[in-house]
């Protein structure tokens, strides 16, 4: 366990190859090599208060963007509406279960997982990183951090809509609900956020104290 940090607070210059210990940086510095001034690496645009505010906000869409429905379709007279919960266990007990879990899986509960570990982070990086016990959780979250961002697809499913609503539209009114839209915020939050969340970055926070 002790390796694994050593090794995420160390990098190598890709022009002179000198080893160099990763240090945190102030936001919007870039670290350069001290022998050939080749630029190494850089910090996340947003500061932690900022990821904070990020990772808040999409927390705030996840319940709704799952419970409301993000679709409604119109035929014959007949509404019908679905949420992304109702969707999956629809595929489920239809007999494709795999196909339900994996829906479940990617756009509900990797994405939970993924929201509540980042917010974790950063609390514990504001508040808690002098506690022994909450430095080991934070450690546990950096190891799984890259497995919950492989298993969260929501740009899947916000493509599946438009493509469902672009298919059925000779066929049945389709309409886009709250959901929707929540959904749509969901995703657009989450992806601000990864883009500023950097792995080796949260490591180097151990190093600092």
């Amino acid at each position: 366990m002790a390796m694994e940090a050593v090794d995420n607070s160390i990098t190598l210059c890709q022009s002179c190859d000198l080893v160099i210990r990763k240090r945190a940086l102030p936001t919007g510095v870039r670290a350069i090599c001290p022998r050939c001034h080749t630029p190494l690496y850089d910090t996340p645009y947003c500061s932690i208060n900022g990821m904070l505010a990020l990772c808040l906000t999409a927390i705030f869409f996840f319940a709704p963007a799952n419970l409301f429905p993000v679709l409604e379709l119109e035929f014959l007279g007949s509404m019908r509406t679905t949420t992304v919960i109702e969707g999956a266990l629809s595929v489920y007990h239809q007999g494709y279960w795999l196909v339900g879990i994996a829906v479940l899986t990617s756009a509900v509960i990797a994405p939970g997982l993924l929201l509540l570990s980042i917010l974790m982070q950063i609390l514990i990086i504001k508040y808690g990183l002098n506690s022994p016990s909450l430095r080991t959780a934070f450690k546990h979250a950096l190891k799984i951090q890259g497995v919950l961002t492989q298993l969260t697809m929501l740009e899947i499913f916000v493509i599946s809509f438009l493509v469902a609503a672009f298919n059925l539209a000779d066929f049945a009114t389709v309409s886009f609900g709250f959901g929707t839209f929540c959904f749509t915020m969901l995703f657009i939050m989450t992806l601000f956020l990864m883009r500023e969340y950097d792995l080796e970055h949260m490591w180097s926070y151990l190093d600092e104290r």
